[in-house]
């Protein structure tokens, strides 16, 4: 039986390619905007200071755990704390959300072409001539991205109830709260559907919802639910970047206020 020859398919080199279009573009302001987002968020976890103004409390620092704020669950930080370890109410909690995007599906197509560029683009050779996949450190921890998604969503709820607090002003002089509106209040609430929006699109909060189940019908609840994410799924890359943009300015316009530089308007 006659076969025909087949030509040998040559390796790229790293960034060669018969594309004519500019394939680099879409990397740009991944680069861009996930780097500046992690060193901004780096250094205001790093502060301790300034993340609380009036009902207001950072997302960045919620739940705070220990602190000096009022808001703090436990109290101040503990006298057996470590004088050489920084210490920060943000440092015990961000790692629950920073876990979670950075696992999360659509971010990791996004910053594995722009960072590693592992691929750069369809049909662009790679700096690298082996793939081991997710199977080896540190891509291995990709593999707790659901448990990252529990423990967010954990974060969420006290976030939504930081929400509620923020619609709650004390004037000086009164110890009892009324309720009033403020451009902060109106800021965390934004943020919240951001994040919800973020986190309930999510294909592993979809999975969650179906459990081990394999027909859905037999749920009406379940199926609705169901529905919704997969409905919040379709637009996952904007809410993903929304909410990320969102809660840096949620911050950023917290620690400003405190700082006296930005005035709360109080709208009621």
């Amino acid at each position: 039986m006659a076969h025909a020859p087949l030509p040998v398919i040559q390796r790229r080199r790293f960034g060669e390619t018969l594309r004519r279009d500019a394939w680099w573009v879409s990397s740009v302001p991944v680069v861009v905007i996930l780097t500046a987002f992690i060193a901004y968020a780096t250094w205001a976890a790093f502060q301790n200071a300034h993340y609380t103004f009036g009902p207001y409390l950072s997302p960045f620092y919620s739940p705070e755990l220990l602190g000096d704020s009022p808001h703090a669950w436990f109290g101040p930080k503990p006298v057996w704390w470590p004088g050489w370890l920084p210490f920060s109410p943000a440092l015990l909690i961000l790692p629950i959300p920073a876990s979670f995007r950075f696992s999360c599906y659509y971010y990791r197509g996004s910053y594995y072409k722009a960072f590693w560029q592992d691929p750069p683009a369809c049909a662009v050779g790679e700096p690298r001539k082996t793939y081991l996949g997710e199977r080896f450190l540190p891509l291995s921890l990709q593999n707790f991205h659901r448990y990252g998604l529990l423990a967010s969503l954990i974060v969420w709820f006290v976030l939504v109830w930081d929400v509620w607090r923020a619609f709650w002003f004390t004037a000086p002089g009164v110890t009892q709260a009324t309720f009033g509106i403020g451009v902060g209040s109106l800021i965390l609430l934004l943020n919240v559907i951001l994040l919800g929006g973020y986190l309930f699109g999510c294909h592993s909060f979809r999975h969650v919802l179906g459990g081990y189940r394999d027909v859905l019908s037999g749920s009406t609840t379940r199926t609705i639910a169901y529905d919704c994410s997969s409905c919040l799924n379709r637009a996952h890359m904007k809410w993903a970047w929304a909410s990320l943009l969102w809660v840096a300015f949620a911050d950023l316009y917290i620690r400003l206020c405190s700082l006296g530089i930005w005035t709360d308007v109080r709208i009621v």
